[in-house]
């Protein structure tokens, strides 16, 4: 019998089995992926934008200090474009030298890191199949998988996408919302220097966003309808390069293609609840945002901590980790802090795609007044680099005390 068996194997997953078994858990990851390709995560084009928050948890969980310095960028600035105008709306001072709004990490970087801390662990079992099945009892989860292995839990955590399979075999339904379009990342060098900032351009027909790596160096983000992106991504390095230089108007210099561009469909979800009997659910198992806020990881990563310290204080009691009134507690805590920013996302989306006259003007005095409102644009600035405490998102309580390694308290 296992303490808690993990289905799925990314970044939270990961983090969240380094978690457990750092408190002397007996903790089984499945994932069907090979350990080498665990190990060594292939680029796949997309940047993740960390809030100090979530830079804290990756900190106490031991993802950080896995992390190459040379893969960290720093944010000094968000700009939010609307249509043709130049003019927008802005979070941060790109000229201060205080803290940044956040930080830009690679997705495979993160992946590699959350290896490297469960790698640490002799309590953590690896098992490289898929799930076949997965039922419950008042006394344990069991899961079948698909190389014939039977696992026995306390507690089943599903970690296995927004489209987890675990989730619908044990009967939890999710909202799921098709935007219609697709999105493309890509890293590319531009002529002209940017100040570190992120734009989220809302242009017509198109969303665009540009995340700074380095002076010289971004990640392109373009969401355009399906049939677009499969024209888009059919072109070749010259050509498409031609095409992002003209779609971003210009404003960087010319543009080129680095490596790869890699294309997603932008499906966001919602669990209608996040467990069930023996069983919780973490990251886009639990909710999949949309990209546009860019909450997904950090939702992911806070949806570790809520659930883990919860359980690893029941452990150290000798408690039951998977008793309903924990597990509802976590579902309580994760719902109130993602779902009003869920539904929010998926207005902004609503309004920011429509093409219509009415929308347009709409979402242009939307930017203008937000623009005015310095107060409100101090708070989020602030509440990125974790000083405004909003329920729920940064003001967690602490992990009950770990075991730490010599290094943990140091950053890069």
């Amino acid at each position: 019998m296992r303490d808690v068996a993990i289905i799925g194997a990314g970044p939270v997953g990961l983090c969240l089995a380094s978690t457990l078994a750092a408190s002397g858990m007996k903790v089984s990851l499945i994932e069907r992926q090979p350990r080498s390709e665990l190990a060594q995560p292939a680029p796949d084009g997309r940047e993740i934008a960390l809030t100090h928050a979530s830079r804290r948890l990756l900190c106490d969980m031991n993802i950080w200090q896995h992390l190459n310095s040379s893969d960290i960028s720093p944010l000094r600035q968000a700009r939010v474009f609307n249509g043709q105008s130049t003019w927008f709306m802005g979070f941060g001072d790109p000229s201060s030298d205080e803290q940044p709004l956040g930080f830009m990490v690679p997705n495979h970087a993160i992946r590699h890191a959350a290896h490297e801390a469960a790698a640490t662990w002799d309590n953590i079992k690896w098992h490289h199949a898929g799930l076949a099945s997965i039922a419950s009892s008042a006394h344990c989860a069991t899961l079948d998988l698909d190389n014939g292995e039977r696992l026995h839990a306390r507690l089943a955590v599903a970690a296995d996408s927004r489209f987890s399979t675990s989730r619908r075999q044990m009967g939890i339904a999710a909202e799921m919302r098709d935007n219609g379009r697709s999105m493309m990342v890509c890293r590319v060098s531009h002529e002209h220097a940017h100040d570190q900032s992120a734009w989220e351009w809302f242009d017509y027909g198109q969303t665009l966003a540009l995340l700074p790596i380095s002076p010289h160096l971004s990640s392109a983000v373009v969401t355009l309808p399906h049939q677009q992106m499969e024209a888009l991504m059919a072109l070749d390095s010259e050509a498409f390069s031609a095409q992002l230089t003209q779609r971003y108007g210009g404003r960087l210099g010319r543009m080129s293609l680095i490596d790869q561009a890699y294309a997603y469909p932008l499906i966001s979800t919602y669990a209608e609840r996040f467990h069930a009997q023996r069983f919780a659910l973490v990251g886009d198992a639990a909710v999949g945002m949309h990209p546009v806020t860019a909450h997904g990881f950090n939702f992911g990563v806070h949806s570790t901590h809520r659930l883990a310290r919860r359980v690893i204080k029941a452990f150290q009691r000798g408690q039951d980790i998977a008793a309903p009134r924990l597990l509802s507690a976590y579902e309580r805590e994760h719902r109130l802090a993602t779902r009003p920013l869920y539904l929010a996302t998926q207005a902004i989306v609503s309004l920011y795609t429509d093409e219509r006259r009415p929308a347009r003007l709409l979402r242009h005095l939307g930017l203008q007044l937000g623009e005015r409102m310095e107060p409100a644009r101090a708070l989020i600035s602030r509440h990125l680099q974790g000083e405004a405490l909003m329920p729920g998102l940064t003001d967690l309580p602490p992990l009950p005390a770990l075991p730490r390694l010599p290094f943990m308290n140091q950053t890069s």
